[in-house]
């Protein structure tokens, strides 16, 4: 077998053809009500980094890996309170039941293929157990969630490896967070067309009752229904949607969601914002079915909520008021929505295993439709 090192190097063309391509914002549709961050992306919350490795090489391999990170330190000594919510069960996420026990996360969050998830979470433990301060540690909850991309991928191969999961962790950064095919999106399909990564943010006014604080999502799309932008029934308009005589991939797949916030939220208020997110998803013409993996992972950075294992027995923190969380409702919504939106107009046509070749969503036509119902002006 061909060593996994090989297939680290993204082509730079690639690159070139996902940074041409618009995001939504490019098209003049600005969704919802509260404002994007600096990058519109997860990065905006403090503390939030993204990193991504892609293995694209040869006819039969379109996958990868993206990380994200709740904060730069160590996170088993440093925890952040959490919660998971799942839409549609069939997934493999790992660290589930830990999450929902404790309410808290210890390692960075990472997504890759369905057949992967394992050698990922082992990249992950391996990366845990070599931060300085964790000698003596002896159990570690890895987060790893996944979206099958076997319609363009050859998933058999298992090409991810521990070596890419660290490596998609060591190269993390805040600020532009590349979006379409990259990562754990680069083999994924979203509405029959080709989906991806993609992400948003929003920043609530910083008033008495909003607080200023920022709410971010990156979702990796992979999951078929009837597609609609910002209200307009786009999927019908092109003639490709669920259900539709002859047509393939696009009843079922995935959505992985990761929500982040800066705001001091507990775990228990991090999971009532976490099933918002799925009303992003049913936003954006899908009905969670019967075959999709459909998954929220929610989590602060509000230092005041760290799990510090180094504190005194008697924790203290501040949170937020139950009353004052409907504008962050609001805004996992309008971030998850528009994240979505992201990963399919920033994603490119691709040709993958046994010769499959799934369209870029065609981004004239799309603008032509949403003219039409006048959510852009002529």
């Amino acid at each position: 077998m061909i060593s996994p090192l090989f297939f680290i190097a993204l082509p730079l063309v690639a690159l070139s053809q996902s940074t041409e391509r618009p995001r939504l914002r490019d098209l003049g549709v600005e969704l919802g009500i509260f404002r994007t961050g600096k990058f519109n992306a997860i990065t905006d919350v403090e503390g939030v980094t993204v990193g991504q490795v892609t293995l694209n090489q040869g006819d039969n391999i379109r996958t990868g890996v993206t990380a994200i990170l709740p904060h730069s330190g160590n996170l088993f000594q440093e925890k952040v309170p959490a919660a998971m919510f799942i839409g549609n069960g069939f997934g493999k996420l790992v660290g589930f039941t830990q999450v929902e026990e404790l309410g808290q996360i210890e390692t960075p969050i990472l997504l890759t293929n369905t057949l992967s998830v394992w050698d990922v979470a082992n990249g992950v433990v391996d990366y845990m157990l070599g931060l300085s301060g964790n000698e003596n540690v002896r159990s570690v909850n890895p987060i790893v969630g996944e979206t099958n991309d076997g319609a363009l991928n050859d998933i058999r191969g298992r090409y991810v490896k521990r070596e890419h999961a660290i490596e998609a962790i060591q190269k993390a950064q805040s600020g532009v967070v590349e979006e379409g095919c990259v990562g754990a999106g680069t083999g994924t399909i979203c509405f029959g067309w080709k989906g991806g990564i993609g992400t948003s943010s929003r920043v609530l006014p910083p008033t008495s009752t909003l607080g200023g604080f920022t709410v971010g999502a990156l979702v990796q799309t992979n999951f078929g229904g009837v597609l609609d932008i910002a209200g307009v029934p786009v999927g019908k308009e092109l003639g490709k949607y669920a259900f539709k005589e002859q047509l393939k991939y696009y009843g079922d797949g995935s959505c992985m969601m990761v929500i982040a916030t800066d705001a001091p939220l507990n775990s228990a208020q991090l999971k009532r914002l976490a099933k918002r997110a799925t009303l992003a998803l049913g936003r954006t013409g899908s009905s969670m079915s019967h075959g999709s993996g459909d998954y929220v992972i929610a989590f602060s950075t509000a230092k005041a909520m760290r799990i510090n294992m180094n504190a005194e027995r008697l924790e203290q923190s501040v949170r937020l008021r139950e009353d004052d969380l409907s504008p962050f409702f609001q805004a996992v919504v309008e971030a998850t929505e528009e994240a979505i939106y992201n990963s399919l107009l920033k994603a490119t046509t691709t040709k993958g295993v046994q010769g499959h070749e799934i369209d870029a969503l065609p981004i004239e036509k799309v603008k032509e439709v949403l003219k039409k119902y006048g959510r852009i002006k002529m």
